[in-house]
């Protein structure tokens, strides 16, 4: 049996008459909001309720996971110095059980993660849920901008171009070690930016 297709997708300042044909487009049956605030100042047009209701209207499911899937720990010690610890909050329960409902629902239908970044690269939709998604054998797509569907070995090919070549030689690291190395770079550069 094929692994379970997961998407992700950032709303942007994507209108929501775009955003409903991204997710058509794509397939999305019910979209995940993995926002630790689901609000934007910006574009309300995603708030929480009006997201709902606009892919209500569009037969597109919705559910809230920011509680434990949003970027933004609310427990201080998977944030120490106030800078998110991916590799801990990964760790937790609530984390863990959150990525089994995730799991399970893609395997019912085709399901998308939603957060606020137009770059998966960018946000902790890629950074800490996908990449342990991945992990677990989901295939995920991730869905662009000009909604093109980008593998997650692919975005994980870009990621390691941005991280550079790293050591070379006969002792260098697999694949996998500098894919984590990249992951944690990546994910410390955005706090920096974000910080």
């Amino acid at each position: 049996m094929p692994a379970p297709a997961l998407y992700t997708i950032g709303h942007s300042n994507h209108a929501i008459g775009r955003f409903v044909e991204l997710l058509r487009g794509a397939g999305v049956a019910a979209l995940a909001d993995v926002r630790s605030t689901p609000a934007s100042r910006f574009c309300p047009q995603f708030n929480r309720k009006p997201l709902a209701a606009a892919l209500e209207a569009a037969g597109i499911g919705y559910v809230y996971q920011g509680d434990a899937l949003g970027g933004r720990p609310r427990d201080p010690a998977l944030a120490p110095g106030g800078t998110p610890d991916y590799e801990a909050m990964a760790a937790a329960p609530a984390f863990q059980a959150a990525l089994d409902a995730v799991q399970h629902e893609a395997a019912r239908r085709p399901l998308a993660l939603m957060c606020a970044e137009r770059e998966p690269l960018d946000c902790h939709r890629v950074l800490l849920v996908a990449r342990r998604l991945a992990g677990r054998g989901l295939a995920i797509r991730h869905i662009l901008a000009d909604g093109t569907l980008e593998g997650h070995a692919a975005t994980e090919d870009r990621l390691l171009a941005l991280a550079g070549p790293g050591d070379a030689g006969l002792f260098a690291p697999d694949r996998a070690a500098r894919l984590a190395a990249a992951y944690r770079l990546r994910a410390a550069r955005r706090h920096r930016v974000r910080g």
